[in-house]
C-alpha cells in the first residue's frame, strides 16, 4: 500500500517564495507509484491543501489530517520544505514529535540550535573541530555599543539576522560609519543579530544525508559569486554566481571539509539532508565554519540538487531515500 506523505511548504518568513519553489521540485520528483503526496501550504492565516480539482481543504491541527471526499487522511511521514520559521527553527518538528509523525528533517532541538547562527557558532566552537570567526550577538530590545563592537572585531564584518536565511537582511560592512545602517537593516528582519568578522577566501558547501544505515557525503560545491558576497540575488538569480560542483579546491582541503562536515552532522545530532557551509581562508588555507543549514533549498537553482546530480543520482532516488529513512524511524 502506498504511503501518505505530507509535503509542507510556505512558512511565515521572507523565504516563503523559495520554499514554494523548493516544494514544486520535490513534489514532481517524488515517485507517485510509491507515495501519495499531499502538498500543504502553511501561512499564519491557515494550513491548507489544494486538491487536483481545485478545492481547498483545511488541515485539522489536532492530528494533522485532512478530510477529502468523506475520507479521513492521515500521514505516514512529513517532508518539510519550509525555509525559516516555523519549518526550520524546530517549531513544526516539535509539533510532529508530539503527534508521533516522523519527518525528514532534523529534530526539534537540533533545528532550533542550528537556526540561530550565533548560538550554533558557540556550540560548534566548543566542539573544537573547526575554526569559527569572532563575532558579537546583539538584540533589538537590549542596548549595544557600536564602538565596543568595533573594538572587539576587525573590519570588514558581516551583519546578518541571527535567525534567518537566504541572506535576507545581510550586509557587508567595510567602514565603521556603515555599521549602524547595516544593523538597522538586519533588525528589520529579526530581533537579534550576528556581527561576524569577514574571512577572505573560497566559500565551499557540503551536502550530507543519512539513509540506508550510513551517512552519505555529496560532492562539494565551490561558490564563485560576481557580487561582493553570496547574497539573495547571487543565490537565486541565474548567471550571477558560478557554482562549481565538484569544487575545484586542493584535495587535502576537500578531504578536511568533508571530515569536519561529517563530524558536525553526528555531534549536532542531525537527521535527513543538511548542508554545511565553510570558508577556505585564502591566506592560510584554514577552514572556517559558516553555518549548518538543516533545510537546504531544493529549487532548480539550489545547491543540493546540483550536488545530487553530480553524485550520479536522480532527485527521485534521492528523495525516496530520505522518505524511506524517515519511515524507518517508526520501526525503531
Amino acid at each position: 500500500m502506498k504511503k501518505n506523505i505530507a509535503l509542507v511548504a510556505g512558512g511565515y518568513s521572507g523565504e516563503y517564495v523559495i520554499s514554494v519553489q523548493s516544494a514544486e521540485v520535490i513534489e514532481k520528483n517524488i515517485d507517485a507509484a510509491l507515495y501519495n503526496v499531499y502538498k500543504i501550504i502553511i501561512t499564519k492565516e491557515e494550513w491548507h491543501h489544494t486538491a487536483p480539482d481545485g478545492t481547498v481543504h483545511a488541515v485539522d491541527k489536532n492530528d494533522f489530517s485532512l478530510r477529502i471526499g468523506g475520507k479521513h487522511i492521515t500521514f505516514d511521514a512529513v517532508f518539510i520544505g519550509i525555509h525559516g520559521t516555523p519549518g526550520e527553527d524546530g517549531r513544526l518538528q516539535g509539533y510532529f514529535e508530539m503527534l508521533g509523525i516522523p519527518c525528514t528533517s532534523c529534530g526539534m532541538v537540533t533545528s532550533a540550535l542550528t537556526f540561530n547562527k550565533s548560538y550554533c557558532n558557540k556550540v560548534v566552537a566548543a566542539l573544537n573541530v573547526v575554526n569559527v570567526s569572532r563575532s558579537e550577538h546583539i538584540f533589538r530590545n537590549q542596548p549595544y555599543d557600536k564602538t565596543a563592537i568595533l573594538q572587539q572585531l576587525r573590519l570588514p564584518v558581516f551583519v546578518k539576522p541571527a535567525e534567518g536565511g537566504s541572506s535576507i537582511g545581510m550586509s557587508k560592512v567595510n567602514k565603521a560609519e556603515e555599521l549602524e545602517a547595516a544593523i538597522e537593516k538586519a533588525f528589520r528582519e529579526d530581533g537579534q543579530i550576528l556581527i561576524e568578522e569577514f574571512v577572505k577566501g573560497t566559500e565551499v558547501t557540503c551536502g550530507l544525508f543519512f539513509a540506508g544505515g550510513q551517512l552519505h557525503t555529496l560532492p562539494l560545491t565551490e561558490i564563485r559569486s560576481s557580487k561582493e558576497f553570496f547574497d539573495y540575488e547571487a543565490k537565486y538569480t541565474p548567471g550571477v554566481t558560478n557554482e562549481v560542483t565538484p569544487a575545484e579546491i586542493p584535495a587535502p582541503a576537500a578531504d578536511h571539509i568533508r571530515s569536519v562536515a561529517r563530524e558536525l552532522y553526528f555531534r549536532l545530532n542531525c537527521k535527513g539532508i543538511v548542508r554545511a557551509d565553510f570558508i577556505l581562508e585564502e591566506s592560510t588555507g584554514k577552514v572556517f565554519f559558516l553555518e549548518l543549514n538543516t533545510m537546504p533549498g531544493q529549487s532548480e537553482n539550489s545547491l543540493v540538487p546540483q550536488q545530487v546530480r553530480a553524485a550520479g543520482m536522480t532527485l527521485q532516488a534521492f528523495y525516496g531515500m530520505l522518505i524511506e529513512e524517515c519511515l524507518e524511524q517508526v520501526k525503531k
